[in-house]
């Protein structure tokens, strides 16, 4: 049984960081297409940052530059880094993998029905 386990959410001033992590039980991360998704309150859930099993990753417009996604293979969880928050990045953030063979990723968007595991999602606060 695959589970993801998000961790690291929380309040932050604009311009701080904060560093999420998702476990996974069930499932490798470094062998098949991972990301995370985030969605506001009101908005359609959107992806932030993918990183594949040929560690090639691709970020969001609104996030590049900011954001950081890698995986941590000994403890198989994978983790986004997120540098000079913005008030605009404040949402619900959620780690989702691709079906098993599905090992490169979509381009970035809305999730595609081939993201079968999600976590249950942490929440993000960024205050002006």
């Amino acid at each position: 049984q695959v589970q993801l386990v998000e961790s690291g959410g929380g309040s932050v001033q604009a311009g701080g960081s904060l560093r999420l992590s998702c476990a996974a039980s069930g499932y490798t991360v470094s062998s098949y297409c991972v990301g995370w998704f985030r969605q506001a309150p009101g908005k359609e859930r959107e992806g932030v940052a993918f990183i594949d099993k040929q560690i090639r990753t691709t970020y969001a417009d609104s996030v590049k530059g900011r954001f950081t996604i890698a995986r941590d293979s000994a403890k198989n969880t994978l983790n986004l880094d997120m540098d000079s928050l913005k008030p605009e990045d404040t949402a619900i953030y959620y780690c989702a993998a691709r079906k098993y063979g599905l090992w490169w990723c979509p381009p970035i968007g809305p999730p595609t029905s081939d993201f079968v595991y999600w976590g249950q999602g942490t929440q993000v606060t960024v205050s002006s």
